[in-house]
């Protein structure tokens, strides 16, 4: 059987006014990752990203750590849009009426989200909840299922183009795991996003592929930071 290992971006630059950025921390996370890796002796056929910067800065960091697995060339590092994140800032933006009618002090809190984290991912989460349900559709807003069907279809392209016994690398982001999730296990997607609150930065979850058949063989495995025994390398946004 072959697997793809779904890697999530170390720490983005949360409450700044660009999220799209690797904090310092995430940065030790992604070499963390690549330090643990290449003790096990993991060698990875292919890597996929992302088109998002923390995407593949997270992927450049770990495989550059992979020097001892790799004796020859690593393998170039692919991008696929399939595996962005969905835009989250759109999707808050888009349900903040809604939200304003019922948490009239919503707009502060998500203009000073790094001081305000717990209500944040209140507020968030009631918003990702609206938007998963397929019940509040936003006009040039793109819908979760619109979301999962880009995600299913990179997964797809992966599948078609894998070899049987190949070890794929996908460096992406927690929605877009979530939406995998959903696909290989089924489960509806508000109880997929309970998961996807867990996952930490720079975690590994595992699949298990034989042709078009996936199944989930380990999710959120983060021993790489925990290895390190420093609380402060485990975070969630």
């Amino acid at each position: 059987m072959g697997s793809i290992y779904l890697i999530r971006h170390g720490q983005a630059s949360f409450g700044a006014e660009n999220y799209d950025v690797l904090s310092p921390l995430g940065f030790q996370q992604a070499a963390a990752l690549g330090d643990h890796l290449d003790q096990l002796g993991i060698r990875f056929d292919r890597c996929i990203s992302g088109e998002l910067s923390r995407q593949q800065d997270t992927a450049r960091t770990t495989l550059e750590r992979m020097a001892s697995t790799y004796a020859g060339q690593r393998p170039s590092l692919e991008i696929d849009p399939a595996f962005n994140e969905f835009h989250a800032d759109e999707v808050i933006r888009a349900h903040m009426d809604d939200l304003l009618a019922v948490e009239p002090g919503a707009m502060h809190v998500f203009r000073n989200a790094a001081s305000h984290r717990a209500e944040f991912q209140r507020l968030f989460r009631y918003v990702i909840q609206r938007w998963v349900s397929g019940e509040h559709e936003k006009q040039g807003l793109e819908s979760w299922q619109s979301f999962l069907d880009r995600v299913h279809a990179g997964m797809s392209r992966l599948l078609d183009q894998a070899e049987k016994k190949d070890h794929i690398a996908v460096f992406t982001s927690g929605g877009t795991i979530t939406a995998l999730l959903q696909l290989v296990v089924g489960v509806p997607a508000v109880n997929a996003f309970e998961l996807n609150w867990q996952i930490v930065n720079t975690s590994l979850s595992r699949l298990k592929f034989r042709d078009r058949e996936v199944t989930l063989a380990s999710f959120n495995s983060h021993t790489h930071l925990e290895l390190l025994k420093n609380p402060e390398l485990v975070t969630y946004r």
